[in-house]
């Protein structure tokens, strides 16, 4: 049997950090998901590999569809294909778990009934790249992810820019640029998907690393912050309350929504162009204009983005002066911002699992760590800083509430996607 590990060993440190029992796991992973290229697609014929990261939140929920500014940093999880070239224009992708993608290039305007699916954003997204002046081909895929759907870690947004790195690498020589892709994901989501995300999600798996991103202007500034946490005594652990995304899109489309009718009472299309000195003299107007049904609701979100947008400066100041306590507050301020102003804490009353995760982790680190909500919020999970000292105990308590493996370790990882080639 071809052996992956004699050919791509060398090249999986950057992405998944040089513990050997890390690295044996993922170099199992990668030698099923040859396999199983191999046996569904092109036998004797050696595939590239291309690997996506998944992207953690830590500071600026919900306030990149409004222009605002975030901190995240993509994550040590991913999603990997293995991909062949064709001589046509068909595209196939096999994704473990989910029904295989199949559509021709030849057609890539927006068809209704696919949307919400993975072939959409197949379809969007080679729509843009082919709008944009790229070149474009068919492919076979079959791809793998530790970004599970739901789970808050942005498995979409990996999986989009893997796609966009794949017509990247095999028809435009990796000239499509870490902006570029991100675009082009959103616009797939939004357009041919149909949910209306910001570009947070893409940016940050595009761009690799932990970056501060301001969305003021079509091109965001986007500055690298160099931290180790490992190395000042805490871990990163992403818990999965086991509440799933997937049914929320009205929810997450309420709140870009609601900041926006907000802002068009000042005449702007967005929070960011008003200033927030103004927004907080015409909340007793606010309440007459808006609509009844969301009033209150639209203020507290407004005035959650102003205060959001001032804190990832905050914090990103912290790290930049090693200054790890004003970070941890910060984090824990994010998230009672959050929860009492942005109200992404839980969708109904009877759907309450993110909600426990954060009373269990505040429990257990207040005064030592930091907890917020995590992602989109609704459901999904929670971001958790915890001091090494603690993590054993941390990771037990979580996966006695809510079930083995929903506590996550991971490590901030400085690749976006990567093509892993198989060196002869």
């Amino acid at each position: 049997m071809y052996q992956v590990e004699a050919h791509i060993g060398s090249q999986l440190a950057d992405l998944y950090g040089k513990q050997a029992d890390i690295l044996q796991t993922q170099l199992e992973r990668y030698q099923r998901l040859y396999d199983r290229h191999q046996e569904t697609f092109h036998a004797g014929v050696q595939p590239l590999f291309l690997s996506a990261p998944g992207r953690i939140e830590i500071c600026g929920n919900h306030t990149d569809h409004n222009r605002g500014k975030v901190l995240a940093a993509a994550v040590s999880l991913d999603t990997l294909a293995a991909v062949t070239p064709r001589d046509d224009t068909w595209v196939t992708v096999a994704s473990e778990g989910h029904s295989p993608v199949k559509l021709n290039l030849d057609t890539l305007s927006p068809i209704d009934a696919e949307k919400g699916s993975a072939t959409s954003l197949v379809r969007g997204i080679a729509f843009w790249l082919r709008e944009h002046g790229y070149a474009l081909g068919g492919f076979d895929a079959v791809t793998t992810s530790t970004v599970l759907p739901g789970s808050g870690l942005s498995s979409s947004a990996a999986f989009e820019v893997l796609v966009c790195a794949i017509f990247s690498a095999l028809y435009n020589d990796n000239r499509i640029n870490a902006v570029e892709r991100a675009q082009c994901a959103q616009y797939a989501e939004n357009v041919f998907f149909g949910k209306p995300s910001g570009l947070m999600d893409q940016m940050a798996s595009s761009q690799g690393g932990m970056i501060t991103i301001d969305f003021q202007t079509d091109e965001p500034k986007i500055e690298a912050i160099s931290y180790d946490f490992a190395a000042k005594g805490f871990a990163i652990v992403v818990v999965n309350s086991g509440g799933s995304h997937d049914d929320l899109t009205h929810c997450y489309a309420a709140i870009p929504r609601e900041m926006r009718l907000v802002a068009e009472h000042f005449g702007k299309a967005v929070l960011r162009e008003v200033p927030a000195d103004e927004f907080f003299r015409a909340i007793p107007s606010l309440r007459k204009a808006l609509p009844a049904d969301v009033c209150d609701r639209a203020i507290l979100r407004a005035q959650h983005f102003y205060e959001e947008n001032t804190r990832v400066d905050r914090i990103a100041d912290a790290l930049r002066s090693d200054d790890l306590s004003s970070f941890l507050d910060g984090i824990i301020a994010s998230g009672r911002s959050s929860a009492l102003y942005l109200q992404n804490i839980y969708a109904t009353p009877d759907r309450q699992e993110m909600m426990l995760a954060l009373m269990a982790a505040e429990t257990l680190l207040e005064g030592k760590g930091a907890w917020r909500v995590h992602g989109g919020g609704f459901a999904g999970t929670t971001l958790n800083f915890v001091p090494l000292t603690m993590l054993a105990s941390f990771v037990n308590e979580m996966e006695a509430l809510f079930g083995k493996g929903a506590a996550a370790v991971m490590s901030v990882r400085q690749k976006g996607p990567a093509v892993i080639r198989m060196n002869a």
